[in-house]
């Protein structure tokens, strides 16, 4: 248990360095949104 708190932990830090300010996780947000868009219209059948 201490080291899935200790993983968990790690990978925040990680991703908090990733994108200081709230506006770098918005467009990370949006970005990801778009590519889950796109995927999406690339997988449906024409």
């Amino acid at each position: 248990m201490k080291a899935l708190f200790m993983m968990l932990l790690g990978l925040s830090v990680l991703s908090l360095t990733a994108c200081n300010t709230m506006e770098g996780v918005g467009q990370d947000v949006k970005a990801t949104g778009g590519a889950v868009e796109k995927a999406a219209k690339d997988a449906k059948p024409k």
